[in-house]
């Protein structure tokens, strides 16, 4: 099994976690904190350029998990708007569905998958990772 990589960029008691595997580059953390997001360039997020309400606030939009964050004297936190009682699934326009929960998920070839907070699954087709989206359909321009 590959080793998970994680980085971490810290603004005063907010320290961004960031785990490039997760990540499906749908760029919902770009489009929200342009100032923040340059993959271009390195580092790549730059957390000192917004405050922690709006660090926070976009993490919580990150549609894989990759994103994440923890406060000095805390432990990791994935922030959301899910109500703990329920599995949220959102459809996001020609994009993924997006599931929040705990998950148990049974493949075609029988394998268990458990999964617990934001995933983001393939609804275009054309993901290399199914059931899971790799961001596959902004190249064949999905639409749905």
């Amino acid at each position: 099994m590959d080793k998970e990589i994680t980085k971490e960029y810290t603004k005063d008691d907010l320290t961004i976690v960031w785990k490039p595997n997760k990540c499906i580059h749908s760029g919902v953390c770009v489009e929200k904190l342009p100032d923040v997001y340059k993959p271009k360039e390195k580092p790549w997020i730059t957390p000192e350029n917004a405050n922690i309400s709006d660090l926070k606030s976009q993490i919580k939009s990150c549609p894989s998990g990759a994103l994440s964050y923890y406060m000095k004297g805390e432990g990791e936190t994935q922030e959301s708007n899910t109500d703990e009682l329920y599995t949220e699934i959102k459809i996001l326009a020609n994009g993924p569905f997006r599931v929040m929960g705990k998950l148990k998920i049974e493949t075609a070839s029988g394998e268990t998958i458990h999964k617990d907070g934001p995933m983001s699954f393939c609804r275009c087709g054309a993901s290399e990772n199914k059931p899971f989206c790799d961001g596959a359909h902004r190249k064949i321009a999905f639409k749905g």
